[in-house]
């Protein structure tokens, strides 16, 4: 009886962990699962004004961004003052970063950095992920890079130790 048992829980487990372990998904999935519209989602949209002349509308541009669509990020940045032109991606760098920028990469700088370190965590949390499964949902990010993160108290500990100032660091938990 109790061997029956045991080989049922152990094949139910095999049988959900089967389901568990996928390569493709994200480690913090925030979805749901449910069929109800997230209420976070929905952007109500500006409201829609008349131009000063019809024919100088810009022509239509389907797929992308609509004149009367919701854009935080840059709404943010005009609120408080910034300009919204420098979220733009592919602007390039800005002339008062070039001196930054030049003596960061004054060795030399790898263009395809970005692709190589999603290839190498996407491999390290595969390797993370082979026997990772349970029947309780929990938090797979910090499992999976526990072992690369830093005890804050820990590296104040050793810098005010190696005579650095610390003036606003928090006190210990």
């Amino acid at each position: 009886m109790r061997l029956s048992l045991l080989v049922a829980i152990v094949g139910l487990g095999v049988c959900a962990s089967c389901g568990l372990v996928r390569s493709d998904k994200p480690l913090h999935d925030l979805r749901t699962n449910q069929r109800e519209p997230e209420e976070f989602g929905i952007v109500p949209n500006r409201p829609l004004l008349d131009p000063e002349s019809y024919g100088q509308l810009p022509p239509p541009t389907p797929g992308y961004a609509n004149r009367a669509d919701q854009n935080p990020k840059a709404d943010a940045v005009v609120a408080l003052g910034g300009n919204p032109a420098r979220l733009d991606p592919n602007a390039g760098i800005p002339g008062s970063d070039a001196a930054l920028v030049n003596r960061a990469t004054r060795y030399g700088r790898d263009p395809n950095v970005r692709a190589e370190l999603a290839t190498a965590d996407a491999e390290f949390r595969k390797r993370k992920n082979i026997f990772n499964w349970s029947l309780v949902p929990d938090n797979r990010y910090n499992r999976a890079y526990s072992g690369q993160s830093l005890d804050p108290n820990e590296w104040l500990r050793r810098y005010r130790a190696a005579g650095a100032r610390t003036p606003t660091a928090p006190p210990a938990n």
